[in-house]
């Protein structure tokens, strides 16, 4: 556990015993040296500055969680629980077939978002850069390998007699690959690019993380550009034909064009099979819930008479280039860790906290008015505005209730479940578990990303 200050007030410069600490699990250690040695410094200083009664301060401060963020964490594990086994049910809170956003839209960048703000905490000093580097790499190994494990196709059917995994059709990409992605990038960005300038405006804090602004404006433009720029030629793949376990029947999808943003013809689809391979890429995508492709949208269901050559196309819905927007959104949550660590009253940072927010939701918004549409499984631009946006407020109204007020008992329950995150997530995969033995696909890839929840936070 790493210990790191809630700041409260103004700091003098000496030292105040009476500060509190919060615990961010999985922290960076480094940073429990860096306090004791501080705390060594002030009893130092008070001796020599004639001070009789030295309040002894130990080397491991009194912790207390940022209860806020456990709420937080707690809430967005609720509700992953309640689309991923009501979503079949009730077709409104389940993942939009396409454009859209639905209650289940919001669980990811929830969780992205809430990975920047603990990086914030996490690395809030850095006593040695090069350790901080190494560990980011091997954290972000460690969930790739877990990802690959649980949603690269291990798991097989009982009779299926076949070990591990069909490297020539394992799943590169996943809920686990994306977050480790955009985990490390924003971990890279957090220990490298910031100055050592004090912040003590919404200025300052610009000009402290512009490096990461830039990195956010960059990979924004890369996407934008990527989406709408690059041509889609014409493309064909193959699915087995029903009884027969050689034969296969091949469909031809007519492209051809440029910013396209529909199921068919878009870029992100485009480089992930061109990158990865079809054969890489997840089987049994959202749009094959549409009206286009089912007699039930938006649930799955059989084809309709005369259906695209599309609908039973692979398609994942983590691909490459959606996972670049990804990235923005933990970038965005590392800001308001900035905010946590640099302001020290509560007006203040809630004001930088529902500015920004509000500006994202608007903007959001607006761009899918004017055509750039709300998609998930693309993550478009305005996707990524408006959760990142409604994450921002709901973390907001969640501090206020939660550490200004300190109504904890309303929320006891949330903050159980933010803290005990993973123990939640063995007793949600124990009905999943049969699912596996009778050799189906995972049916709900969010389940996957409990064991993710304490991603540098």
């Amino acid at each position: 556990m790493g210990s790191y200050e809630l700041i409260k007030g103004d700091d003098n410069g000496v030292g105040d015993v009476k500060k509190t600490y919060i615990t961010v699990e999985d922290g960076f250690k480094e940073g429990e040296a860096e306090l004791a040695n501080e705390n060594a410094q002030f009893r130092e200083n008070s001796v020599k500055n004639g001070q009789k009664n030295v309040i002894s301060v130990s080397d491991s401060p009194l912790q207390q969680r940022l209860v806020s963020l456990d709420v937080f964490r707690g809430v967005t594990v609720a509700l992953m629980i309640l689309v991923d086994h009501a979503g079949g049910v009730i077709s409104a809170i389940n993942h939009s077939p396409w454009n859209g956003l639905t209650l289940a839209d919001f669980v990811m960048p929830f969780f992205l978002f809430m990975v920047g703000v603990s990086l914030g905490l996490t690395y809030k000093k850095l006593p040695n850069k090069i350790v901080a580097t190494r560990r980011a790499i091997l954290r972000a190994l460690k969930l790739l390998f877990l990802g690959l494990m649980l949603q690269g196709g291990y798991f097989h059917g009982v009779n299926d007699l076949t070990y591990g995994v069909d490297l020539n059709r394992i799943r590169w990409m996943g809920i686990l690959q994306r977050i480790a992605i955009a985990y490390f990038l924003a971990a890279i960005c957090e220990i490298w690019l910031k100055t050592d300038d004090d912040a003590k405006c919404g200025l300052d804090l610009v000009k402290k993380y512009r490096g990461q602004l830039l990195v956010g404006f960059v990979l924004s433009a890369l996407y934008m550009s990527l989406l709408y720029g690059l041509y889609v030629p014409d493309w064909e793949y193959q699915i087995p034909v029903d009884g027969s376990s050689n034969a296969t029947k091949t469909f031809s999808v007519k492209c051809g064009v440029r910013g396209d943003t529909g199921p068919a013809c878009n870029a992100v689809g485009y480089i992930d099979r061109t990158l990865m391979g079809l054969q890489h890429l997840y089987r049994k995508p959202t749009y094959a819930r549409t009206k286009h492709c089912s007699i039930n949208s938006p649930d799955y269901g059989p084809l309709p008479s005369g259906a695209p050559s599309w609908c039973q196309a692979p398609f994942d819905p983590e691909g490459l280039l959606s996972t670049v927007m990804a990235v923005v959104t933990c970038l965005i949550g590392l800001h308001y860790g900035h905010i946590l660590v640099h302001f020290k009253d509560h007006k203040e940072r809630i004001l930088q906290f529902t500015i920004p927010s509000f500006c994202l939701v608007v903007l959001g918004f607006l761009l899918d008015l004017c055509g750039m549409h709300l998609n998930k499984v693309l993550y478009s631009f305005s996707y990524t505005c408006v959760t990142a946006g409604a994450a921002g407020i709901f973390f907001a109204g969640t501090y206020v209730l939660v550490d200004v007020y300190g109504y904890r008992r309303p929320t006891i329950a949330a903050e159980w479940m933010g803290m005990h995150a993973l123990m939640i997530y063995i007793l949600a995969t124990c009905t999943v578990v049969p699912v596996f033995l009778q050799g189906f696909y995972w049916k709900t890839p969010h389940n996957n990303i409990l064991s993710l929840i304490g991603v540098g936070s």
